[in-house]
């Protein structure tokens, strides 16, 4: 069975020494008493949820999966997650970073981040049932009504209620603006919902007593497209004046997939028979209330994506010190024993190396976000509030694509590493190959994540996110020019920062005059821009590990070994994808569909 130890050593770099984050945190009035002792415990106890709790339960859960009683539309989940909800409850896990006006503690995104990358290593399908209800809770924090916010915020808070998302239908994914779901108003202000939906992460399941679906429905009146689309909150039981549960809401469990991975969460088909539910937001204008919790949902995904790439990575070098075959190409290393451990490979090295920097290049940009999160929602100067807003904005879709797809490269490594091994479930390394893959599609394909950024992101305000980005690395570049000892990681990020402005620049002259251009270039170029982001992240740690490498502390020689690694092996992947993005629109559409 796989093991998990949470890396906090790493944790508390990224927060203390790479963004010393603490000082930044108490500058925002929700914040002002957070100190560096209330961090470590944090995560220490959460690691400790993550790998006694959580861990033991994965391999099983993947393999036991979840059951629908057909007859009741009940789900019962895997063994063991019922029980691991309830520790999750007590310990009052749930309300980390939220609003103590509702029961929560308060404490700050980013430390919310580092807390579910430890149970997203652990037991990805078992962490999205709270993941899901604190988007759920997002959602109407932001744009709930004060009636909505009374009934059901302290519920999620305290994690008795969890909550889903409910955005797509038979017919149509990505494209909301398909949806069928109808919702008929009533006397009474609220709404009866038919239609079903689908992929409903954590639709339906036993580990609390209610759930509460944000539900994309249309009413009546409403224009076509994604802009007659409107937002409704629909409990599974009714809760009565009072807050307590009343009777079953028909709206119910009609399927579970059977997918290729996270077999430990509820995927429902979920049918809405005429459910009674109330408006969240404004009339038609529930996909910007909607994007509260994609948003949340797509950053969860990286985090998830890191999380499968930390435990891989984690499984995989032990297994590679453990397991002896042949010899060194350049003599023995283990002359006592018959063969030498496959770490000594070079191969082997480059996946494990290639799996590890993705891991803490990953954590580091993720963490960097969570941070600008943090401002944006706390910070009491409006700039500062709209420059962190508009950063999330810009970055969010690269993790969630970057890290997703460099966690299934990782994973596949590291499965490799074990060989004939790696195909064995007991071993547990297939299971995060499997669940890995999902990451790369759901919420919002990566291909989706690739035109947001490039369309949206950047050609719709013209770069100027991008211009900002880049300059904070145009200043470190700057400040660490004249650095002898700095050469090998500056050189390398100054020119992937001009070579990113100079495709952009490409690439928008073309969309000018043929918008298609986007989408033949955008996958090409959202991940010449992530390895920017990992570069700028990784020259930073390298600066610290070199300051420190004299220190007699192991971890500093492998983090600078790591970083020399990402820009020797890695990185020069761009010099391929440029060329390919400049490639453009006549390689993919000159051949008539007929010849398919």
């Amino acid at each position: 069975m796989p093991q998990y130890n949470p890396p906090l050593r790493d944790m508390q770099f990224v927060l203390h020494e790479l963004l010393h984050a603490v000082d930044e945190l108490k500058l925002l009035p929700a914040h002002a008493e957070i100190d560096e002792d209330t961090v470590n415990a944090v995560l220490e106890e959460g690691g400790k949820f993550a790998s006694e709790v959580l861990t033991p339960i994965n391999l099983s859960g993947d393999q036991e999966g979840c059951t629908l009683d057909r007859t009741t539309h009940e789900v019962k989940a895997p063994k063991g997650f019922k029980e691991a909800y309830a520790q999750y409850v007590e310990g009052g896990w749930p309300a980390l970073s939220c609003d103590p006006e509702y029961g929560g503690q308060g404490l700050p995104v980013l430390l919310n981040q580092f807390m579910y990358e430890m149970m997203n290593s652990a037991n990805q399908a078992w962490t999205m049932y709270p993941g899901l209800s604190h988007g759920a809770y997002e959602a109407l924090h932001a744009h709930g009504t004060p009636e909505q916010k009374t009934t059901y915020l302290s519920k999620l808070t305290s994690g008795v209620w969890t909550g889903t998302m409910c955005l797509t239908e038979p017919h149509c994914g990505t494209d909301l603006g398909l949806l069928r779901s109808k919702a008929e108003p009533q006397a009474d202000g609220s709404y009866k919902i038919t239609g079903q939906k689908i992929f409903i992460s954590a639709g339906e399941h036993d580990l609390a007593e209610n759930i509460i679906h944000l539900v994309l429905a249309r009413l009546p009146d409403a224009p076509q497209g994604s802009k007659g689309i409107s937002l409704f909150v629909v409990p599974k039981f009714n809760v009565k004046a009072d807050g307590s549960l009343g009777e079953r809401n028909p709206v119910y469990c009609g399927g579970l997939e059977h997918k290729m991975g996270i077999h430990g969460n509820a995927t429902a088909q979920i049918v809405l028979d005429g459910a009674v539910g109330t408006l969240v937001g404004q009339p038609n204008k529930g996909l910007q209330a909607m994007f509260v919790m994609m948003n949340a949902a797509r950053l969860g995904v990286g985090n998830q994506s890191l999380g499968l790439t930390e435990v891989a990575y984690q499984n995989a070098v032990v297994y590679a010190k453990d397991r002896i075959q042949m010899r060194a190409l350049s003599g023995p290393k283990s002359p006592d024993k018959p063969a030498d451990p496959i770490i000594v490979h070079p191969d082997v090295r480059k996946m494990l190396l290639t799996a590890r920097a993705y891991a803490e290049g990953g954590r580091a940009l993720s963490a960097y976000t969570a941070l600008q999160l943090d401002k944006a929602l706390s910070s009491d100067d409006a700039d500062e509030r709209k420059a962190c807003e508009d950063e999330v904005a810009l970055l969010t879709p690269i993790i969630k694509a970057f890290i997703s797809d460099n966690a299934w490269i990782a994973t596949s490594h590291c499965m490799q590493v074990f060989g004939g091994h790696g195909y064995i479930h007991e071993w547990g390394m297939e299971q995060f190959v499997r669940d890995s893959r999902i990451n790369m599609t759901y919420e919002g394909t990566n291909t989706v994540q690739s035109l947001d950024l490039l369309g949206r992101k950047i050609l719709g305000n013209n770069g100027a996110t991008l211009k900002k980005f880049g300059k904070k690395i145009a200043e470190f570049v700057e400040e660490e020019g004249t650095s002898e000892t700095m050469q090998e990681f500056i050189n390398p990020l100054a020119d992937i920062g001009d070579k990113v402005t100079k495709l952009t620049t490409e690439i928008g002259m073309k969309a000018f005059q043929n918008p298609d251009e986007v989408g033949a270039a955008a996958v090409d170029y959202l991940r010449v821009v992530g390895h920017l982001t990992f570069a700028y992240m990784w020259a930073r740690m390298a600066k610290l590990a070199l300051e420190k490498k004299d220190s007699g502390d192991p971890f500093y020689t492998a983090k600078l070994a790591t970083a020399r690694f990402y820009f020797a092996k890695l990185l020069p992947e761009t010099a391929s994808l440029i060329r390919t993005a400049r490639t453009g629109l006549s390689p993919l559409m000159e051949m008539d569909e007929a010849l398919f």
